[in-house]
């Protein structure tokens, strides 16, 4: 694959080129790699602009940081705001094959379900009846969508995860013996929605599961019956979400977090790596350790 560079500037907003302008790109390499050449492309963070001294060849894409004592003659600087977020758009635009939407024969898909337009389903999907999946949809290999789940559009699913299982609700009879709570509700997704793999996520007990937009969930995540995670927040690997649970807007859940049942997550709030949260996080707090305590709170103690 031959880019023209031109084509690049011209396609994605560069505030500055410094260099030749009239160079082709044919791959993409990361800043460390030891063989980079001049039709390379390359991207450096802020925090590692050092390295742009050890890049001899290639094309840059660097931010303003960039000074004239570490511009080399055989390198072309593209100079943006924000050069990972550019890397990224980037590889979407010119780098990532977009394959043709397909539903795989060896899916299995009730007659009930709403299918939208250009969706992609995979071999060994399951999509129980009354469910409903948005435009521009993928599911990927062996997942299975339990009854009723709704399913917006531009959503991601990857492979092997459950959504709309039954909870984990138990109540003892009168002799003293768990008796399963039945979980007759469902889960909604929203729009622009991201799960990794092997991730589920339970129908409610009542009502709905609610996954809001531009949520992003990752790889071996549990989110519990009744659960509300708010747009835009993240849910990062072996995090464990409580029954019941209302996530805001914008929260970062780091991995392998657990949170208890029944709490409120407030907005724009950071739950730390391994936090065990026992109770309720105001907006814009950062909550780490087990069990999860104020980090400001914490700093001031010490």
């Amino acid at each position: 694959m031959e880019i023209k560079l031109t084509d690049l500037v011209s396609a994605l907003p560069v505030t500055h080129v410094t260099g030749e302008k009239n160079r082709s790109i044919n791959r993409i390499v990361r800043a460390t790699d030891p063989d980079i050449s001049a039709t390379d492309l390359l991207w450096v963070s802020d925090k590692n602009i050092s390295l742009l001294s050890g890049i001899q060849k290639g094309i840059v894409i660097c931010s303003s940081a960039l000074t004239e004592a570490v511009t080399q003659p055989g390198c072309t600087y593209l100079i943006v705001e924000n050069p990972r977020l550019y890397f990224l758009y980037v590889v979407k635009q010119f780098f990532t094959e977009k394959p043709e939407p397909f539903i795989s024969p060896r899916s299995v898909i009730d007659p009930s379900v709403k299918i939208g337009k250009e969706v992609t389903i995979h071999a060994g999907v399951i999509i129980e009846k009354n469910c409903s999946i948005g435009n521009y949809t993928t599911i990927d290999g062996n997942t299975v969508i339990k009854q009723n789940t709704i399913i917006g559009n531009h959503v991601t699913i990857g492979a092997n995860n459950t959504i709309g299982g039954n909870g984990f609700g138990y109540e003892k009879n009168e002799q003293n013996e768990f008796e399963f709570i039945p979980h007759i509700g469902n889960v909604v997704i929203e729009d622009h929605v991201e799960i990794g793999n092997n991730t589920a996520i339970d129908r409610a007990v009542l009502g709905s599961t609610i996954i809001r937009k531009n949520v992003k969930i990752d790889n071996l995540v549990h989110i519990a019956h009744g659960v509300e995670v708010g747009e835009n927040s993240m849910v990062i690997a072996n995090s464990m979400i409580g029954g019941s649970t209302t996530i805001g807007k914008n929260v970062w859940v780091a991995p392998s977090v657990s949170v208890l049942n029944k709490l409120n997550i407030g907005d724009d709030s950071f739950l730390g790596m391994g936090a065990v949260v026992l109770k309720n996080v105001q907006p814009a707090q950062t909550m780490v350790g087990n069990p999860a305590k104020d980090l400001q709170s914490l700093k001031k103690s010490s």
